[in-house]
């Protein structure tokens, strides 16, 4: 620019180098230059860059440290410092974070999914002092984004099942499935679900789905509802207690929640409600809430309960089963199928037995074969040779 400005005031190039501190052709050149000249940066390279491909492909699969990437690319001739290589992999993260948090987002058609979670909302001292926690269960329906929420003070299953049933008469139905998170109430293992949940939905007819793990976007729908709830309705706002707020909550979804503008579907969860064709309350009678208590059935065939014991199957003998009483009957469940049925004991500490179980463990009993003793022998046969008397007396002397 200097150059530019002292040619167009009639400097000289001779005047201009002696002025710019350049030289004559450097002037020349600038002058024959329809602009200026951008910066360019000099490629540099590094001696990483022949193992750049293999070391991405490693910290992909593996998330290996640079202190473990290090001896393997030593190996396959590498001669740089570790300072060069931990400058690489810190700059591989966040691109994987990037890749980690991307999600297709789909819309289901009417009546097909609703999606539910747990939220923790806090704790307060009830009026004796006692302090006891608070949670939000949230369902909502994935095409209406008709929402139900209730609060409680526990999470555990019976009450989860108790919310459910509430949600399912708010909603004057359900939906073909439901999708959840990993909850215990849902989920026992990766490979298997609670069985009492399981025949909840068994009753209702849904099928009971779960995101993977260390994936909760994948119900983005009520994850986003949760944050909703805590800033739309319960910020800023003081209730009286549990029923107070459960009250102003079914106003809040009447009035507010549902009846707004959804910024996705653009229309109000109440009008397209009726469009969500969901199974009807009418098709099937209301579940009967049974907690199911987890018991080790002993090996001579029987399970304690309610200070009674109750026989089942020897084939279940040592196993971990499920009771629970339903009016005057004990049911026996092992994961979820029913496996014995008895009467209620008359008097506490009393034995209920199934013939056909007591024959059955006899029958395993007496077809069981004895141990055979251990095998091994003691025996004489090699005659211990006897040294002379003679031989001792030469030691000794």
């Amino acid at each position: 620019m200097d150059i530019r400005s002292l040619h167009k005031e009639g400097h000289s190039i001779k005047a201009i180098a002696r002025h710019t501190g350049r030289s004559r052709n450097t002037v020349r050149r600038v002058l024959r230059e329809a602009g200026p000249i951008g910066f360019r940066k000099p490629e540099r390279h590094s001696r990483l860059d022949a193992f750049k491909a293999y070391l991405r492909e490693r910290w992909e699969a593996c998330g290996l440290s640079a202190v473990r990437l290090l001896p393997e690319i030593q190996a396959m001739g590498y001669t740089g410092s570790i300072s060069t290589l931990r400058r690489f992999v810190h700059s591989l993260k966040p691109e994987r974070e990037r890749l980690r948090k991307l999600t297709v987002r789909f819309e289901t058609p009417p009546g097909k999914q609703a999606q539910a979670d747990w939220a923790y909302a806090g704790r307060f001292p009830d009026p004796a002092g006692r302090i006891f926690p608070v949670y939000i269960f949230v369902l909502v329906l994935s095409f209406s984004r008709m929402l139900y929420i209730e609060f409680t003070s526990s999470m555990k299953l019976p009450t989860l099942l108790r919310c459910h049933q509430n949600a399912f008469q708010f909603f004057g139905g359900w939906t073909q499935e439901i999708l959840y998170d990993n909850m215990k109430q849902v989920r026992l293992t990766p490979t298997e679900l609670n069985p009492q949940f399981v025949d909840f939905a068994r009753h209702y007819g849904f099928a009971v789905k779960t995101h993977r793990i260390r994936r909760p976007r994948t119900k983005g729908k009520v994850e986003r509802m949760v944050h909703y709830v805590k800033d739309a309705f319960l910020n800023g706002r003081t209730f009286a207690d549990l029923d107070d707020l459960n009250a102003q909550a079914q106003h809040w979804l009447a009035h507010i929640a549902n009846a707004r503008l959804h910024a996705t579907t653009k229309q109000r969860p109440l009008d397209l409600w009726s469009r969500e064709n969901l199974v009807s309350l009418a098709s099937v009678p209301p579940y009967q809430l049974v907690e199911l208590v987890p018991r080790q059935a002993g090996f001579d065939g029987f399970v304690r309960f309610g200070k009674s014991r109750y026989s089942l199957p020897p084939e279940h003998a040592g196993q971990t089963v499920f009771v629970a009483r339903q009016e005057q009957k004990i049911v026996i469940r092992s994961r979820d199928m029913i496996v014995a049925e008895h009467p209620v004991a008359q008097k506490s500490g009393s034995t209920v037995a199934d013939p056909a179980h007591v024959a059955a463990l006899w029958k395993l009993t007496l077809q069981q074969t004895k141990t055979p003793p251990p095998r091994w022998q003691l025996t004489f046969d090699q005659q211990v040779e006897a040294a002379p008397l003679a031989r001792y007396q030469e030691v000794s002397r």
